[in-house]
């Protein structure tokens, strides 16, 4: 065979080996140095070749303000800012999206987030990968809608039957209906967990959620009209304030004691604007409580006192409060001018009562009952304090109603009475009654302080009283005064008088004209 043979069968045979899929490939060798294959750039150029040979559908990203992390030299600080910035607004707007998606609902008009959002409109798409839990899931905070129960008002057949007063699913129901609450009322977040509520616990948080509604909006008007423990209202911090800048108190220095129906603070006393009315160097200030559920039960002691009785019935209960503080400062005028020991009236602006100050050095004179006294001053005590019962009583024409020794100070050797804003008069009708409690608070301290001569409550009421009353047992003795009352009450109003004194004799009583 010759060589021109050879190479024409060789020539088919070589063309059919480079289409066959099978054959070996024809490869080029390309000459390069050491160096070439140990560069980085070279690796990158390499395999962004390979890349581009597999995945020719990939397109670039276009080039724009905002970076992406695949081709990006993250080896510069400002380029990782970049990229966490762009995630941060990709996240904000996100949440942006869930937001406007829970207020929308399936409303129909509905609002829109577009001019907080941080990323432009054709870049704020999120990942494949990151798939929002609403897209996925019902809404949490969004009540389902009720399944429709059929007229016969069950569901199913056999074992597998449910009625509409099934536990489990009027638990569901009472848990979407609490989204129905106040928005101030929280009801806690069950994301991910099927809660049940039973009908009493809904109703019960029901029931509370209305009564906290109804709280919040009186708070308003408490915080106006009401005086706090240890605190005042803006009203009667204004009357406090106008005290000082007229001059007629230099400083208030803070609160002394808190009761059920005042508050009373210390201040030091300034200059009179008048030469007749003369300001003690230590006043107290005593500020009675504008809310009403202290005095709601105490109205007995002012409504039927003929001196407040007419004005009693025609004032709101706001007014009534002022009117107890003026009631105290005519009793205490009515004592003072007896010579009973007791605060001086200084001034009385609406419900705010100054006068002059029991102790020192912005000290307050000790309690009775808190005070340690020797057997001799028990005694001299005891004495003190029926003799200003017999004033009170004769001359000034009081009944305390709430002496105990609790309304009693000890200061320079002497008692002295405070808190008279509910002392009646004896021909009040229950004013027998108010004495008789008085008597029997004073007898018991004084007989377990010690005091051998003390009288018992029946004794000291007569004694006081001046009346003559004789009984066995305290059951009979209450029930004779009771009747000196109503026979009081029923001339008041047979004739339109009063009894100025009572008496137990057969004798006449003597009439006020």
């Amino acid at each position: 065979m010759d060589s021109v043979g050879v190479a024409a069968d060789a020539g088919p045979g070589s063309a059919w080996r480079s289409k066959c899929p099978w054959g070996a490939p024809n490869t080029t060798s390309i000459s390069c140095s050491f160096a070439d294959v140990m560069s980085e750039q070279l690796a990158k150029e390499l395999q962004l070749e390979e890349e581009n040979a597999a995945f020719p559908e990939v397109v670039a990203v276009a080039e724009g303000p905002f970076i992406t992390g695949e081709n990006t030299d993250t080896s510069s600080d400002l380029m990782l800012a970049q990229m966490l910035q762009m995630e941060f607004d990709r996240e904000y707007d996100a949440q942006l999206r869930r937001e406007e998606k829970k207020i929308n609902g399936d409303s129909k008009v509905s609002i829109s987030f577009e001019n907080y959002r941080k990323v432009h409109p054709y870049d704020s798409d999120s990942s494949e990968d990151e798939v929002d839990w609403q897209d996925t899931r019902h809404d949490p905070y969004r009540a389902d809608k009720p399944t429709t129960t059929p007229r016969r008002g069950f569901i199913g057949k056999g074992k597998d039957i449910t009625t509409k007063h099934d536990e489990v699913v009027c638990g569901r129901k009472n848990t979407a209906r609490m989204e129905n609450f106040a928005p101030e009322f929280q009801v806690g977040d069950g994301i991910g967990m099927d809660l049940k509520l039973s009908n009493q616990v809904f109703n019960a948080l029901k029931q509370h959620a209305y009564s906290e509604e109804r709280r919040s909006a009186r708070l308003h008007e408490k915080k106006e009209h009401s005086t706090a423990e240890k605190a005042v209202d803006p009203k009667t911090r204004l009357l406090m304030y106008k005290m000082i800048n007229s001059g007629m108190l230099e400083t208030i220095t803070g609160c002394i004691s808190t009761g059920k129906e005042s508050v009373v603070f210390h201040a030091y006393g300034g200059e009179s604007a008048t030469e007749d009315k003369v300001i003690p160097p230590e006043c107290a200030i005593k500020v009675f409580k504008t809310t009403l559920n202290e005095f709601k039960n105490r109205d007995k002691y002012i409504k039927d006192d003929y001196r407040f009785k007419d004005r009693f019935g025609r004032l709101n209960p706001r007014k009534i409060i002022r009117m107890w503080a003026e009631k105290e400062m005519h009793n205490l005028t009515r004592m003072q001018n007896a010579g009973i020991p007791c605060p001086k009236v200084v001034l009385l602006k609406k419900h705010v009562l100054v006068m002059s100050f029991i102790g020192q050095d912005q000290v307050p004179a000790p309690k009775l009952k808190d005070v340690t006294l020797s057997s001799e001053d028990m005694k001299k005590a005891y004495h003190l304090i029926l003799n200003m019962m017999q004033q009170l009583y004769k001359e000034c024409n009081l009944v305390h109603a709430d002496l105990s020794e609790y309304n009693m100070l000890w200061h320079d050797g002497k008692v002295w009475l405070i808190d008279v804003s509910q002392s009646v008069e004896p021909t009040h009708p229950h004013g027998l009654e108010f004495l008789f409690r008085d008597c029997r608070n004073v007898s018991q301290f004084f007989q377990k302080g010690g005091v051998a001569e003390a009288l018992n409550e029946r004794e000291l009421f007569n004694a006081v009283s001046g009346l003559n009353i004789t009984a066995d047992n305290e059951v009979d003795f209450q029930e004779e005064i009771e009747a000196l009352e109503k026979r009081n009450e029923d001339h008041v109003q047979n004739h339109g008088k009063r009894l100025s004194r009572f008496s137990s004799s057969g004798d006449p009583p003597i009439y006020d004209e």
